[in-house]
């Protein structure tokens, strides 16, 4: 999925995007292109706004104000104004700028949801939205300001900024003006005529993008988890018991059946744990619970993910334009509530992996729990060890805690009150992220712990552990004395977040899921 060289380009019809898709094109630079049959599509829905411009007939956002000023009626000459103004006094983010694989994913989901035709937009605008994709303008978002309904507003007319030739955007590793971008990128920038200021912005596609990035990424957390606790299982010399298929079977729970299977897959053939039923007869739920735990998770991506693939291919726009017999409908389909519980759970699932990797690092770091050497370093006393690594584990765990407690149950009523209850999924989305973030450092802290237990024991480790433990030797040394440990977290990090883990055991264990 790297290189974007081995990109078939990406053709965009407003129903057939996929999270796979939307990876390719927001992260690796995959090319895109807005096909002929959408392009037919929003041009007879234009000519359904050209219409009723013409005939004055009162349609809500073309021809009126929005939100509270839905009231006010706008005449014939003044409809282009209405639409750039929308944009200019919107643009009310702020804060860090968003990512530029989120920026991305903003561009392609906008333009695939007026791709559907039901926005009223004209077609070479969302062709040159495409083409600042392909060409690497990136138009400069704020992370704060959005509501989540009516939509990602805020975010949006950051983003929509620049096709006015407004704003800023990065450009070949430059930040520059919205102008100076698109005259350097050869595109041309525009003034807005009816309804298309509204195309441009009212959508959920910000905390859709950000929320994506977020679930494919936790995704791989999970599969990971999986991987990093059954070394841990080695390391602490559990039982595999636990894990029998009989006892998945009389709970038929999909996700613990999974990860059960995964976890005596990856532990099969150990040497280690031959030897585990004579010192125990139960482990504690760190390591016996694991099916139970990371199979919740498993169940709740799975359903975050059913909600995003059904939004990567929604339209979010108000009113909506139907040409079939010239319909302009006012609805809620910028309303982010799907979204905004689905990344809370998200959320809470992604805190619930880094939670219980935290306390089997504990485990193996503490000698009444381990039966290692304590803090996993021989000379204790003169090194210190691992014994800062579950510190550090346990603080982004904590903040984990915080992020966790849902952004989707706060409502704050905006425009006078007509927009009286809003979703808050963006925020949602923002800190899902952190979330996330949090839990693939603190797998890879449990992971260089379970390395380190390894290789104090002298029996065999499963033919998979081994592998790669191997690999994980190659860029991080046995920990016999205490060194600047800081250089082994980030080269764990690295190793956690790159494919390469998960190559290795779908390579040696076909059936891992």
């Amino acid at each position: 999925m790297h290189n974007p060289d081995h990109f078939e380009t990406l053709t965009i019809d407003g129903c057939s995007l996929t999270l796979r898709d939307f990876i390719e094109v927001a992260r690796y630079n995959k090319k895109v292109r807005v096909a002929p049959t959408a392009i037919e599509l929003m041009a007879r829905s234009r000519r359904v706004v050209e219409d009723i411009v013409k005939s004055g007939k009162p349609a809500y956002g073309i021809n009126t104000g929005f939100g509270d000023f839905s009231r006010v009626s706008v005449s014939r000459e003044d409809a282009s104004t209405l639409q750039n103004n929308l944009i200019l006094s919107h643009c009310t983010g702020m804060g860090d700028p968003y990512p530029q694989e989120v920026v991305r994913g903003m561009m392609l989901l906008r333009a695939n949801a007026l791709c559907s035709g039901y926005s009223g937009i004209r077609p070479e605008i969302v062709c040159t939205l495409i083409d600042m994709l392909n060409q690497g303008v990136h138009p400069n978002v704020p992370q704060k300001g959005s509501l989540g309904a009516s939509g990602d507003l805020a975010p949006l007319s950051h983003l929509a900024l620049v096709l006015l030739g407004k704003g800023e955007a990065l450009f070949d590793d430059q930040l520059l003006t919205g102008d100076q971008a698109m005259l350097k990128a050869g595109l041309p920038t525009y003034t807005l005529l009816a309804k298309e200021g509204l195309a441009l912005i009212n959508g959920t596609q910000a905390m859709c993008s950000c929320g994506a990035l977020v679930l494919h990424d936790a995704l791989h957390a999970a599969k990971l988890a999986d991987i990093v606790a059954s070394m841990s299982i080695e390391a602490l010399r559990g039982l595999t018991s636990a894990f029998e298929e009989r006892v998945q079977a009389v709970r038929p729970q999909k996700g613990q059946k999974l990860v059960a299977k995964n976890l005596l897959k990856l532990c099969e053939d150990s040497k280690i744990l031959d030897m585990s039923c004579r010192l125990r007869v139960q482990d504690a739920y760190t390591l016996r619970c694991i099916p139970q735990v990371h199979g919740a998770v498993r169940v709740a991506l799975s359903h975050v993910q059913d909600i995003v693939q059904d939004e990567l291919n929604a339209v979010t726009d108000n009113p909506l334009i139907f040409a079939e017999d010239g319909a302009v409908i006012s609805g809620g389909n910028f309303h982010g509530e799907p979204l905004a519980m689905a990344f809370d759970y998200l959320g809470i699932a992604a805190a619930e992996l880094a939670s219980i990797s935290e306390r089997r690092i504990e485990r193996m770091v503490n000698p009444q729990l381990s039966g290692l050497p304590a803090f996993l370093v021989k000379n204790g006393g003169l090194n210190s060890g691992m014994m800062i690594v579950q510190y550090a584990a346990a603080s982004m765990v904590s903040e984990n805690k915080i992020y966790a407690h849902p952004a989707s149950v706060d409502s704050i009523p905006s425009s006078a009150n007509q927009e009286d209850h809003v979703s808050m999924g963006t925020t949602a989305a923002r800190k899902a992220r952190l979330i996330i973030e949090n839990t693939l450092s603190v797998l890879a802290l449990e992971l260089m712990c379970a390395c380190q237990g390894l290789d104090l024991i002298d029996e065999e480790a499963s033919p998979i552990h081994r592998t790669i433990h191997s690999y994980v030797r190659e860029f991080v040394d046995y920990y016999d004395i205490d060194r600047e440990i800081r250089l082994d977290i980030n080269q764990m990090n690295k190793i956690i977040r790159s494919d390469e883990l998960l190559r290795m055991t779908k390579k040696i264990l076909p059936d891992f899921e």
